[in-house]
């Protein structure tokens, strides 16, 4: 039986592309507006992101709070190539780093930001402690974490479809990581773990426009499950994707819902 574990954070080849492209409208764009709007009136005059991916977040940021220096950062330069690609007039600066291992001095930003990150990091404390190091006194650490499956129809029903494809071996990367991480007790221990005291939760419900055969493709061909699919053997992935849009098809072209905790800390 094989696990999937070690390929969680295999954004790589052609994934970083279909994720951008068919993942980003569906999942990343809505919350991150609604980061910038959360953020915007502390007016942060320099901002560091961690685990940016292909820079859907960086972009919102850089269109809300314009006047911002922003450092974008993550581990995986494939995702980094497509970020570079999207920001490349806009003066902001990207960096491959760990986030459990930030390249920058002590008290360097006023905003420490991370959408849909943290889950996939191996030492999430160690994180939370070097995100609390380059804050400057008083400024503020926000995370964007996915809630739980069962909150997340539309991934729910890919996840559902994925595994009926495969029922003696079904992928478990979407329980695993994006939507494993969804315990606030955890979450604010992992956060005391690192320092900080002053934690907040709140769940945060949007929508967001469902196209079947784009969320399909995104999930099955543009995530770290890609390559657990593909796993199972030729032509794994393109019936794992075919299965999934049918099981969306009655949410094509239509709103659904979605719903991730909105984590905050204070230095």
């Amino acid at each position: 039986m094989t696990s999937g574990v070690s390929s969680d954070t295999a954004f790589e080849g052609s994934v970083p592309r279909q994720y951008d492209r068919c993942l980003g409208p569906l999942l990343f764009k809505p919350y991150a507006e609604e980061v910038v709007r959360r953020t915007s009136h502390l007016f942060p005059s320099r901002i560091l992101e961690i685990a940016a991916g292909t820079g859907i977040l960086t972009e919102a940021l850089a269109r809300g709070i314009p006047d911002a220096d922003i450092v974008a950062t993550d581990l995986n330069p494939d995702m980094l190539a497509i970020a570079r690609e999207r920001l490349s007039l806009s003066g902001i600066e990207v960096v491959q780093a760990d986030a459990q291992q930030l390249p920058f001095p002590d008290k360097s930003f006023d905003l420490v930001v991370s959408q849909f990150g943290v889950m996939f990091f191996p030492d999430k404390a160690k994180a939370h402690s070097e995100a609390r190091r380059v804050l400057r006194d008083s400024a503020t650490y926000m995370l964007a974490i996915w809630d739980t499956l069962e909150r997340n129809p539309v991934s729910k029903l890919i996840a559902e479809a994925v595994a009926a494809e495969f029922p003696e071996d079904p992928p478990q990367f979407m329980q695993r990581a994006p939507f494993g991480y969804a315990d606030p007790d955890r979450i604010e221990s992992d956060m005391r773990a690192g320092g900080f005291t002053d934690v907040r939760i709140e769940t945060v419900e949007l929508t967001s426009t469902v196209n079947a055969k784009e969320a399909a493709l995104g999930m099955c061909c543009g995530s770290p499950m890609t390559s657990e699919i593909a796993e199972r053997g030729q032509g794994a992935v393109e019936r794992a994707a075919k299965a999934a849009e049918v099981a969306l098809w009655h949410l094509d072209g239509k709103e659904a819902p979605m719903s991730a905790l909105f984590v905050s800390a204070t230095k």
